[in-house]
């Protein structure tokens, strides 16, 4: 009885210790991070794009953390105003670093480059806005469909050249695309004062 009684108290003072130091002690220090000034939570929409991010595989192909000088050329990329902080995924519940750079960071990306249209375009046909781009297309998250049957409250999609709809059709971004849109506008790092 007494030796099962020490297997059982050492077996459960490695679980304890193995949670303490796994878990309870990171989650405490991660309580104490404070947002980065001008980081907000995201609303609906940007949780829904965030969630079109995840399901596409984004992160496979995209990082979002910019490395501060002395640690790589991401600033001097124009990939952001400065390095990372802690402070900037506060409202992530699933943080979306990524580990490949195939295509460029996002994490400034609605600084570099805001332009709804743009972005919307990129999404459809990448090589359409980004000629030689190695980036799949997602023609799925747009319709194709006739001008006239466009409503006013639809986004049509400005394609042009090779990729643009047959003559009299239009692009029409999904809630999907747009979502997406909204959360790569999230992706915007604000300058800190270091003092």
């Amino acid at each position: 009885m007494t030796r099962a009684f020490l297997i059982f108290m050492g077996a459960f003072a490695a679980i304890l210790m193995s949670f303490t130091a796994l878990a309870l002690v990171p989650s405490l220090q991660l309580a104490a991070i404070e947002p980065t000034p001008g980081t907000t939570n995201y609303t609906f929409e940007e949780r829904l794009g965030k969630q079109v991010y995840m399901r596409e595989g984004c992160i496979y192909c995209h990082t979002q953390q910019v490395r501060p000088n002395g640690f790589g050329s991401d600033m001097d990329r124009g990939w952001g105003p400065r390095g990372s902080l802690p402070g900037d995924y506060v409202y992530d519940d699933t943080h979306q670093l990524g580990t490949m750079r195939t295509g460029p960071d996002l994490h400034d990306i609605a600084s570099r480059q805001p332009s709804r249209d743009w972005q919307l375009a990129h999404l459809y046909q990448p090589r359409s806005v980004s000629p030689g781009s190695v980036m799949p297309a997602y023609p799925y998250l747009f319709e194709v469909k006739n001008e006239a049957e466009v409503r006013a409250s639809e986004v049509t999609v400005p394609i042009s050249g090779d990729y643009a709809p047959p003559e009299g059709q239009v692009v029409v971004a999904t809630d999907e695309a747009l979502a997406l849109y909204e959360y790569l506008m999230t992706l915007e790092m604000q300058e800190v004062d270091d003092s």
